[in-house]
């Protein structure tokens, strides 16, 4: 069993990092598999909407400027997919959306090929504005019939310099128990 997850920070090891960490530990905790990926300094391009990948099914975006098709291939692999970005302007960042775009749209493609694995999204924010990046990052795994785990809050962590996010002790125990959900879910999915 393997989770990855996605870091769409523009800082590597910032808040984004720290809250995907936190869940990634508690899978490993449970004898999973874990892989995080970070995504700052990537340029990766949206989707342009050729639908070739309609016409290809081939699992792959036909866009092969960028590393995108090394990302489907790693969520393709994997039973679980965590998503992290920070809030900027009450969105998800640029990388995050062109993840979620060419990702998502190659997905449905292929007959929705990251049906019933495990998906989570998780954000860190500075103050307001979180619930909009939580729910678009929640949109796409919905749409692709995942699975969503819940926690005990909203999956969001608050700290605006990168470290600050560890004084959120609710935002710190809502990653710690999506780790287990997360966990526990895939585990019972693998049956």
């Amino acid at each position: 069993m393997k989770v990855v997850a996605f870091n769409g920070s523009a800082r590597k090891d910032g808040n984004t990092a720290i809250l995907l960490n936190t869940v990634l530990e508690e899978l490993k905790n449970e004898g999973i598999e874990t892989e995080l990926i970070q995504l700052s300094g990537k340029a990766l391009q949206g989707c342009i909407a050729c639908y070739k990948c309609f016409e290809n099914k081939n699992k792959r975006c036909a866009v092969e400027k960028d590393e995108m098709n090394a990302h489907i291939g790693k969520m393709l692999e994997a039973d679980g997919i965590v998503l992290g970005s920070p809030t900027y302007f009450s969105d998800v960042s640029t990388n995050m959306k062109a993840l979620i775009e060419r990702c998502g749209m190659v997905a449905r493609a292929n007959g929705d090929m990251f049906k019933r694995k495990a998906g989570a999204g998780v954000v860190a924010v500075r103050r307001a504005g979180a619930m909009h990046v939580f729910s678009s990052l929640n949109y796409f795994f919905l749409i692709g019939q995942m699975i969503v785990p819940g926690s005990s809050y909203w999956n969001l962590g608050i700290g605006r310099e990168p470290g600050e996010v560890k004084n959120d002790n609710e935002g710190m125990q809502t990653m710690v128990n999506l780790g287990k959900n997360m966990a526990w879910l895939i585990k019972k999915v693998s049956v």
